[in-house]
């Protein structure tokens, strides 16, 4: 059997036209990749945010550029002012605790308080463990330089990172300037293309997707609200001063999975170093059992129930994104998760209408 030579020549170019387009898109990946993350919270916040940003364009139809630098300059301004107010109010707590601290050391070993130290066996390995740490030998500025250039390089790599974290939120600024000048078009742009590629249904798939993230941000937000008013009451019921400040702190944390130990835990551990120890455990249970599971519940029981997504695949979505993906995960995993579902209803959809089809035919 002969093949015809134009129909030939048109598979080759068909196949080198796809060998090119699986080049080319390795090559953007490489490049495009350290940009991505930027990119996806930028797409993320964009999406969330467009309601406002459509107020503020309809007050300046003439001027859709200058609508987008504005609503990216409040955007900027939502995350960053935030996070300079506690910053303010920390360096002054930060500077009474760190004289304290440097007070309490220079006053020689710290010793545990008594209800510790007569503990059974692990009371007299804590005093020994605090007295090396702490105490004055003739081996201390040996032992302390090792700790000097473990604590320096650990600033060096916090300050390194926090760089970086700048540079993506200046890269993401960037993207959603562009998001909200150029989203509807690009969004039609991606409807068009999908389509082609899977049909009508794929408006189903990306009002899933859209749901999703719209319930994931609102969620986080609300998780991070309510731990950080029950840690507060925490901290005001242990007799720690500033409790608003540490409340405020604690919700700041807890916009990151399981960061909320990272203030209640140092906060009861200094009330037990104090010899408060009673208020010391009760916050490290009240931390534990009470604002832990505040993250467990509230963040996955809103997502479920604004998104018709059962409440064991929120949990898995939003852990396994995490894991897989890092704090964009969050919302990357259950929206994978939820456009899967998706089709799987839709699947199912069509398996009821074909077999109801079926029996409505004569015969059957």
């Amino acid at each position: 059997m002969d093949i015809d030579p134009p129909a030939s020549q048109a598979a080759l170019r068909r196949v080198a036209l796809g060998l090119l387009l699986i080049v080319l898109l390795g090559l953007g990946y490489l490049v495009l990749q350290p940009f991505l993350a930027s990119v996806a919270w930028a797409m993320i916040l964009g999406f969330t945010s467009w309601p406002l940003f459509e107020r503020l364009r309809a007050r300046l139809p003439r001027h859709p550029h200058v609508a987008s630098l504005l609503m990216t300059l409040a955007m900027a301004l939502a995350f960053m002012l935030p996070v300079l107010w506690l910053g303010i109010l920390l360096r002054g707590e930060l500077a009474g605790a760190l004289a304290a601290a440097s007070a309490r050391l220079s006053g020689g070993a710290l010793h545990l308080p008594d209800a510790l130290a007569r503990l059974p066996l692990l009371g007299s390995m804590l005093q020994d463990l605090l007295r090396e740490a702490t105490g004055p030998h003739p081996a201390g500025p040996l032992r302390g330089s090792p700790w000097t250039a473990q604590a320096a390089e650990q600033a060096f790599a916090l300050l390194g990172g926090a760089g970086r974290n700048a540079a993506k939120f200046g890269f993401a600024l960037l993207t959603l300037f562009f998001v909200y000048r150029d989203g509807e078009r690009g969004l039609r742009q991606a409807q068009t293309v999908f389509r082609h590629l899977l049909g009508p249904r794929v408006d189903g798939y990306l009002q899933a997707a859209g749901a999703m993230t719209r319930a994931v941000l609102w969620g986080l937000v609300l998780t991070a609200l309510v731990q950080g008013l029950f840690a507060g009451l925490g901290y005001w019921g242990a007799g720690l001063g500033a409790p608003v400040l540490l409340a405020a702190v604690t919700a700041l944390f807890a916009l990151a999975p399981f960061g909320t130990p990272l203030v209640w835990a140092p906060a009861a551990l200094w009330l037990i170093a104090q010899g408060r120890i009673g208020a010391g455990i009760g916050l490290l249970l009240w931390g534990l059992l009470v604002v832990s599971w505040v993250d467990n519940l509230v963040r996955p029981l809103v997502i479920s129930g604004s998104t018709r997504v059962p409440f064991v695949l929120v949990v898995f979505g939003v852990l396994g994104g995490l894991a897989a993906f890092g704090l964009v995960g969050m919302f990357l995993g259950p929206v994978v998760l939820a456009v899967l579902l998706a089709v799987w209803r839709e699947w199912l959809d069509e398996s009821r209408l074909a077999a109801g089809a079926a029996s409505d035919e004569p015969g059957s």
